[in-house]
């Protein structure tokens, strides 16, 4: 009934995955390929989640 008033989680993680990418790209950019590696792979999983959300 009140379906409205709930928050999205699809966005939500859509949010995140954004942030991420563009911390492993500022990371990538000064040359902390350690950093830029554990943010990518954190941000693919995010990628995983929102997959099995959407389907």
């Amino acid at each position: 009934m009140f379906s409205f008033l709930k928050s999205d989680p699809v966005k939500k993680l859509k949010k995140q995955l954004a942030e991420k990418q563009e911390q492993a790209m500022l990371a990538q950019r000064n040359g902390d390929m350690r950093k830029f590696a554990v943010l990518t792979e954190e941000s693919q999983e995010l990628v995983d989640k929102i997959k099995r959300l959407e389907s």
